[in-house]
């Protein structure tokens, strides 16, 4: 062994010898702790004692964290796994009312009349408005959820719901009050509960070389449509979901997630409770469609250096009605002339009777569902393969020593471009449009929306999508469970529990002289897990009767809140 304080040793040999802050961080990953701690001081209001805490980062990706990541993961399996095959309903009714939420509601009533009545009279509700809002407050305090008005205030957009000719009809079945699928009766008299797997692929944008996922000719692949797909491909499933409940004939519940193919583009992996006949499913996948109602970007009005001009409202002239929220608008650079805001654009788009949708998005011919019973093998196989790539973002699949894939990924970017991804791209000025919620500095192409950025491929949306029904627990509730069966198993309390207000928790800032260094945080991480495990391993030998060895290290054990 190479003694590394040796000051004799050449300089090639000391330089091949490891970090020791890089072998901790090896070890830390090894143990499961997070490498990128944060450090949290926790004060006790009873003893005045102050003790430093680490809390995980909490990341979800594998290139960030992957300890976080992996637990990520397996909270998401847990979640899945719990939703997947349920007997029984997940619904919880809502309590009664007390009297103290009644007087809330009907003092908001007497207050919103009182308002309502001073606008009629032309007086000023200023005061009022802000009455109402913390009589609201009050009103979520006391422990009543949502708004005493309901969520949208405004009218909602709409078009035409009449279906597309070129899209096949969808039976439709009596709506049932229920999230759990039929069951079936064997003769041996068992009762299975059978659910569905179901992956959803996009149509193809030209052919690909097999195993590379690469266009054979990239001139004749379609990257337009491939990019639109892809900023849209949320829609698209919101889509499906709407339409399987439709036909199903009862609230369908789903866990699925979003993953990259070889080519890039995103498709659907889907645990549904319940089971349909494959060719309905097959069916509901082709007759799915959303249809892009935007403004055209066929012509292109600025580019370069001929760019629109942005001219704060205290430069233009009086008289000009000016959207809520922008503080000015843009320009023609030539003309002077005003461009179309989002709401405009919009507005004539409706008007116009003989108006296209900008894209319309559809399923590929590739449907795969097959049926899975609750605990069998296949189950967990299927759990973890819907998982298996969520600590990954959309292009890690790119191998960068594969040129040609760096090629086709770097030309699916630059269709991205100056495709805009939402009503607020900055793109739209490109084409005449003022982005809704406009504002200074925006330029075509430098768009810093979440989809025009290579890692994400055009895809912006949530990488796994899971029904309000599906477990009846959010994803924190299931952390929390997991977090009691451990301190359960452990024997010791949960503090945050029995006596939430007892400790004060204050994050310690970067630049606090007295922070703990990263090193000794990762050392202090790692001891407390194999103290963990050790206090695990005596508990485990203890249930089944085995010896139990020295185990004096695990003195002192100690749990991150």
């Amino acid at each position: 062994m190479v003694d590394a304080s040796d000051r004799t040793l050449p300089r090639l040999v000391r330089n091949t010898l490891p970090l020791a802050l890089d072998v901790a961080i090896e070890v830390a990953k090894l143990n499961g702790v997070c490498i990128r701690p944060v450090e949290l001081r926790r004060l006790d209001t009873h003893t005045g004692q102050s003790e430093p805490f680490d809390v995980p980062c909490g990341a979800t990706q594998e290139a960030k964290c992957p300890p976080c990541a992996k637990r990520n993961r397996q909270l998401r399996m847990a979640q899945c796994r719990e939703g997947w095959h349920l007997e029984a309903e997940p619904i919880a009714e809502p309590n009664p009312s007390t009297e103290d939420q009644q007087w809330l509601i009907e003092f908001r009533a007497d207050v919103q009349a009182k308002r309502d009545e001073a606008e009629r009279d032309g007086e000023e509700v200023t005061d009022w408005d802000q009455a109402i809002a913390g009589i609201d407050a009050e009103i979520n305090a006391a422990g009543m959820r949502g708004n005493v008005l309901g969520g949208r205030m405004a009218p909602k957009r709409s078009r035409s719901t009449r279906r597309r000719q070129d899209a096949p009809d969808l039976p439709k079945r009596a709506k049932q009050d229920t999230t759990i699928g039929r069951t079936f009766n064997a003769p041996d008299g068992r009762v299975y509960r059978p659910s569905l797997f179901v992956t959803l692929t996009l149509p193809s944008y030209g052919r690909i070389r097999s195993g590379q996922g690469v266009p054979v000719d990239p001139s004749t692949y379609d990257y337009a449509a491939a990019a639109r797909d892809a900023l849209h491909f949320s829609k698209l499933v919101d889509r499906f979901v709407q339409n399987l409940r439709r036909v199903a004939g009862y609230d369908v519940q789903y866990f699925a997630t979003v993953e990259p193919q070889k080519r890039f583009a995103p498709h659907l992996h889907m645990a549904i409770r319940g089971t349909l006949p494959r060719a309905e499913i097959k069916a509901i996948a082709a007759a799915t469609y959303h249809q892009v109602w935007w403004p055209s970007v066929d012509e292109v009005r600025f580019d370069g250096d001929h760019l629109p001009i942005w001219a704060e409202r205290a430069d233009l002239e009086d008289g000009i009605a000016y959207p809520d929220g922008q503080s000015g608008d843009y320009l023609d650079p030539t003309t002077g002339e005003l461009l179309a805001t989002w709401d405009e654009a919009l507005d004539q788009l409706d008007t116009d009777e003989t108006a296209e949708p900008l894209h319309v998005l559809r399923f590929g011919a590739q449907v795969d569902v097959q049926g899975i019973v609750a605990g069998s093998p296949d189950a967990h196989k299927r759990i973890g393969y819907l998982t298996k790539y969520l600590t990954k973002s959309l292009g890690d699949t790119l191998d960068a020593d594969d040129r040609v894939r760096r090629d086709h990924a770097a030309r699916m970017v630059e269709a991205l471009r100056y495709e805009p991804c939402s009503p607020t791209c900055a793109n739209w000025l490109r084409y005449g449009v003022q982005p809704k919620g406009a504002k200074a500095g925006m330029m075509p192409g430098r768009c810093k929306g979440k989809a025009h950025k290579p890692e994400h491929l055009g895809y912006a949306g949530r990488r796994v999508l899971v029904s309000r029904k599906w477990s009846n627990k959010t994803l924190r509730e299931h952390k929390q469970d997991r977090r009691a069966w451990v301190l359960d198993m452990l024997g010791l309390p949960d503090e945050t529990v029995t006596d939430s207000h007892r400790y004060l928790w204050r994050p310690v800032s970067t630049k606090d002289p007295t922070r703990t260094p990263l090193a000794k945080r990762l050392l202090r991480g790692v001891a407390n897990r194999h103290r963990t495990r050790a206090r695990l391993a005596e508990l485990q030998a203890r249930a089944d009767g085995r010896p139990i060895e020295d185990l004096s290290a695990t003195a002192g054990l100690e749990v991150a809140a």
